[in-house]
Parts: C-alpha cells; structure tokens; sequence
C-alpha cells in the first residue's frame, strides 16, 4: 500500500508539472494570415509569430484566424459567421487596413456604449465582447498596428500603398494605435504596442526602396526619408524591393523574418503565466 501511494504521488507530481494545454485564437489581418501562407510572400518569409511562439512554448496551438486585407470593421461586422471557437488566450491584430481603408476612427464612448461598426472603436468593442462570450475567463490581449513604409505587394505591384509618414483621409496611423492602446488601458486588456516600442520605424522597415531617379531615369536605392513622392509606375517598373532591401519588413509592410521575432518576443512578455 504504502508503494502504491509513493507511486501515486509521484504520478500526481508529473501531471502536476506538466504545462497545461493552451488553445491560442489569433485574430487578425494580412500579417497573421501569412504565418501559414508562405508561398504569398514570394518564401521571403520563414516563420511568423504563431510559428515562432508555439514552437517555443509547445503546450500552446494556434488557430489562425487572420484574414488578408480586413479591417476591424470587417472582422465586427462577419463575427458570428467567422467560426471563431473557445480559447484561452485571444490576440486581436488590426488597425493598419482600417486606417489605409479610411475607416472613421471615433472615439472611445463608441466603444464605451457599444455604439456598433460605424467605426473602429465601436468595431473593438463587438469583437472583445464576442471574445467574452466565448470564454469569460480568457486572456484577450490587444496588439497596435506596425509604422509602414511605402507598400508594394510583391504579387501584385499595382496594389501599392504610401506609408505611415502621412495620413490618409485626415487620419494617421498612430491614432489607430493610440485607440487600441487607450482600449486596452481603459478596458483592462495587455496591450503589445508595436507602434511606439517595437523599434520598427521609418528608418528600418527596409533598407531602401529602389525607385528611377526623376532625373536621369535610372534606378537607385533611396533610403528613407528620401523615396517619400519619387513616382512608381507599377506598370513599368521594376519592383522596388530587392531581397537586399530587406530589413524589419519585406514589402514596406508585412514583417520579415527579423520582424515577425520582434512581435513573438513582445507578445511573449505581454502573455502572463505562460513561460
């Protein structure tokens, strides 16, 4: 009897230290769709962060529920249709399309009184309160868009975007960050921002854009700011982001390799109880 105990202990010991299983939810845009979908980078991209954080904390599986060029509006908007499931852990990744799109930021009484998908903060507010419903006691931890460069899809020159250095429709991209972070202040949610303390800027988003000199008509490597209204023809140019150009992004936008462990590393401190 007294062998049998010791070997129960022993059993109860070994489940207890065991890490306990961890169904992650990442929702989001482009940037987590194309943790699985490679091939859409031209293979410029080896892991994203799904990868690069479940292969460091086994006990966590991901389902991808990011979607290519949605918005927070989109996501609210598809909600109970997108076949999001229970999880212990939710990370929400959204604002760069909302911005680029034009969606109207409002305020944070849109979130506050559940005002609806007009805009962006009313759009947070329909998918944490769904996150909710489908676990009450799950993490849900907010992320802030990235600063971008000059965007050029390395598929597609024609579907091309200027970066964050100005705004669009009046609005700028750190405002999208300021709401997510201000939602995540006042509605009690760890917030990742990548926008002020990733260290991803202007400055190191690529390496240079390889755009014709207006003058001369020849290709040359401009850093940044230096590229900011230089035209591209997506028409007739080459694509103006050779694999040297890479830095902490591929295409102006979409993480590297190098960038997408900046984002794993930040989510990782900002996910408590799980190293």
């Amino acid at each position: 009897m007294k062998r049998f105990l010791i070997l129960l202990a022993l059993v109860i010991t070994v489940a207890a230290s065991k890490p306990r299983k961890i169904t992650w939810v990442a929702i989001g845009d482009s940037i987590t769709y194309l943790n699985d979908h490679q091939n859409e980078t031209g293979n410029r991209v080896t892991k994203g962060y799904l990868t690069l954080i479940t292969e460091k904390f086994p006990q966590v599986t991901y389902i991808n529920q990011g979607h290519n060029g949605w918005t927070s509006v989109n996501i609210a908007d598809k909600i109970e249709s997108l076949g999001l499931v229970r999880g212990d852990v939710y990370t929400v990744f959204l604002g760069t399309n909302d911005w680029w799109q034009g969606k109207p930021l409002g305020t944070f009484v849109d979130y506050q009184q559940g005002k609806g998908t007009g805009t962006v903060y009313g759009a947070f507010r329909v998918i944490t309160d769904k996150l909710k419903q489908l676990n009450k006691k799950a993490k849900i931890i907010l992320i802030t868009p990235m600063q971008r460069g000059d965007f050029v899809y390395i598929n597609s020159y024609k579907n091309n975007a200027f970066g964050s250095y100005m705004p669009k429709n009046g609005q700028t991209l750190e405002q999208f960050a300021n709401a997510v972070v201000e939602i995540g202040q006042k509605g009690k949610f760890p917030v990742v921002d990548l926008y002020h303390n990733a260290g991803i800027n202007l400055d190191n988003i690529v390496r240079f854009k390889r755009v014709k000199d207006p003058q001369t008509g020849t290709y040359k490597d401009y850093k940044y700011p230096d590229y900011v209204g230089i035209p591209y023809n997506p028409q007739t140019d080459e694509y103006p982001y050779p694999e040297q150009s890479i830095d902490m992004t591929y295409d102006g936008l979409h993480p590297s390799d190098k960038g997408y462990e900046v984002i794993a590393e930040m989510l990782i401190k900002k996910w408590k109880g799980l190293k």
